[in-house]
């Protein structure tokens, strides 16, 4: 896919500001189990903003997959908060065959009331929040700097970098570079 397919969709995310605390939340994953914000408590942990349908979480989503291996012990959920019916590509049981395809061992849950998305200020998928042992967001922004159409290779070096520092319990260098990708579709 090229840039120029992408349209207009292409939005970046907010920068919540760091330091934020990670909100309380239960959420069901695509398999039907619950998961709630107390089982990332007490260590380093990622929330990931991602979906099935967007062209930017695709570009990314194998190499996504690789780079979670590496670091198999960093608690790791993905959530989608986009409007399934209105894009039925991100109802349930086409994001666990997303998760099957990427090789993904995350955890990835559904916000059906896209209130956890709103709580955490996601606004694009796909949007990374890496969250210290504390609780406290350490890292928000992009996997690298690829996306569709720009020829960069995909890395997740941004990623893997605020991933390091987190677990060596140092602060992630500033700037951090926003993600970019779809806009969450959040019902009217």
């Amino acid at each position: 896919m090229d840039a120029s397919s992408l349209g207009d969709m292409a939005v970046e995310s907010t920068m919540v500001p760091l330091g934020t605390s990670m909100p309380e939340f239960a959420l069901t994953d695509v398999n039907g189990h619950q998961v709630e914000s107390t089982d990332l408590a007490g260590r380093p942990a990622l929330v990931m903003f991602l979906c099935n349908h967007c062209p930017y979480v695709r570009h990314v989503e194998t190499r996504l997959g690789e780079v979670l291996h590496e670091f198999a012990d960093l608690p790791a959920v993905g959530i989608c908060s986009n409007d399934a019916v209105a894009y039925r590509d991100d109802a349930p049981e086409r994001l666990a065959e997303q998760a099957r395809r990427a090789d993904w061992r995350f955890r990835y849950l559904v916000d059906t009331t896209q209130e956890v998305g709103r709580s955490i200020g996601a606004a694009c998928t796909p949007d990374f929040f890496l969250y210290d042992a504390h609780g406290r967001l350490a890292y928000r922004g992009a996997f690298d700097a690829s996306t569709p159409g720009n020829l960069v290779p995909v890395t997740g070096d941004l990623l893997t970098a605020a991933i390091r520092h987190v677990l060596a319990h140092e602060p992630v260098p500033e700037p951090h570079r926003p993600s970019m990708g779809c806009s969450i579709k959040w019902r009217a």
